[in-house]
Parts: C-alpha cells; structure tokens; sequence
C-alpha cells in the first residue's frame, strides 16, 4: 500500500514538474501569438476581441516586407554555403589522411564553442579593417561561420564505413572522383544533408546579434523587429514574432517529416 501510494506520490510530482516546465517554455509563446490577435491597440489584458488587422498591417507595411525577404534570401543562401563547405571538409577528413587532422577537426568545430557576440564583433572588426562594408552579404557570411561548424559535425558523424565500400566499387568500376562524390556519396548522405540545411536556416532565420552588428541599411527581420520594439509593445510587434516563430516551426516540421522521421517496419 505504502509503496503504491508513493508510485502514485512520486507520478503526480512528476506530472506537476513536467507541467510547470513546459509552461515556463511555452507560455510567452502563447501570451505573443494570442495578443497579436488582438482587436485593441495595446498587447496587455484583457484579450480585447480577435482580429487580423494587425497581421494586415505587418504585410502591408514595406519595411517588415523587405526585411523578411532579406531574411529568407539570407538563410537560403548562407545555409546553403554552410552545407556544402561543411560537407566538402567532412568529405575531406573523412576519406583522405591530411596533416594535422585532429587539430583541424577541432578548428572546424570551434565556433560552436564561441559566443555569437564574440563572432560578430570579430567580423566586425575584420570586415572593417579590409574595407568590406556592413550588408546583407556580411550578415550571410557571418551566418556561414555559425553553421557551417554545425554542418559538418553533422555530416561528418554520419560518413560510415558502407558509405566508403560503396565510394571504392564506384571507382573500380570507372568513376572519376566528381562522379563518385556528386553521383554516389551525396546521394547516400542526403539525409545529414538535408538535416544540416533546414537546421542552419533555422538558426539563420532566429539569428540577431550578427545580424545586427554586419547590417546597416538593408537589415533581416529580427533586427527591423528588434528597431520597431523600441519604440514600444503594440500587437504589430506580436505579429511579427508570431510570423518569426511560425517560420521557424514549419522549418522544424520539414526537418522532421522529410529526414529525422524513421520509416516504420512493414
């Protein structure tokens, strides 16, 4: 009896601690997407009738517009540049003997480790040395350096043994090297690729603190959103996150359905 009741004890401790957790993480999500719902022209209590004006307003108006574009130009570009960087340096120390390939596996992958603050100033600093100006094309180039570390652990975790037999038989059988690799290899890592992409324009797309210090003029959508809530909350705002935050979702569902998802046995 004592020891069923503490079972019982000890899963509604559980259920309350699980409860609370997810509240803490999903809670200001829900507060952000229901206010930006909102009818009335402050996002605070109470909810004053739903509306879709302000999601109106925010397609309506031509800076968010050409922010967001920016910001889809930017993640599809610099994820892209990610990938295949990170896939040719996984290639590379994955299937031929270099110099020193502990220490360059370790410096592919130290960024990872570095606050993207440090990064961004470093760039910063970089960029204005050799005279490069802030732009879209520096934030993607910053966004390349976050990533592409992640990229190719990912790809680089996934490059197996079969993957290397499969490499040698095409050989044998002809193949010159860019056909091994662009007919042979990519195919068989389609799936770490394809993970590597939609988790880099995730991460590009949620990006700011690059963003912010490698832009001037033409800026992405956190940081136009980040300008906009400076002048105060309003439900436009609310909009705004809501459309970042529901981007970023469907990029995760993409990433679940189309590699992440294991096919169940017949």
């Amino acid at each position: 009896m004592r020891a069923g009741q503490g079972m019982r004890i000890g899963n509604i401790l559980a259920a309350f601690y699980a409860a609370a957790i997810y509240g803490f993480i999903f809670l200001p999500v829900v507060v952000l997407v229901l206010f930006s719902f909102q009818d009335g022209r402050f996002p605070i209590p109470p909810f004053q009738g739903f509306s879709l004006r302000w999601y109106e307003e925010l397609l309506a108006d031509r800076r968010l517009t050409a922010a967001l574009v920016n910001s889809v130009f930017v993640a599809l570009l610099s994820s892209a540049a990610a990938v295949t960087l990170g896939f040719l340096a996984a290639y590379g120390l994955a299937r031929f003997r270099l110099p020193g390939a502990g220490l360059q596996k370790a410096l592919l992958v130290a960024p990872l480790t570095v606050s993207y603050l440090i990064i961004g100033m470093g760039l910063l600093i970089t960029f204005n040395a050799i005279g490069f100006p802030r732009s879209l094309l520096a934030a993607g180039i910053g966004h390349v350096v976050i990533n592409m570390p992640l990229c190719f652990a990912i790809v680089f975790s996934q490059m197996g043994e079969h993957q290397a037999n499969a490499e040698r038989a095409a050989r044998d059988l002809g193949a010159r090297e860019w056909q091994v690799l662009a007919l042979v290899t990519v195919p068989m890592m389609w799936p770490s690729l394809f993970a590597s992409f939609f988790l880099s324009m995730t991460f590009s797309w949620d990006e700011f603190i690059i963003s912010f210090l490698l832009t001037r003029f033409d800026v992405t959508l956190p940081v136009e959103i980040w300008n906009m809530l400076r002048s105060g909350l309003n439900p436009k705002t609310n909009a705004a996150g809501s459309l970042v935050f529901g981007i970023s979702v469907v990029l995760v569902l993409m990433l679940e359905l189309t590699v992440l998802r294991r096919r169940r046995p017949a």
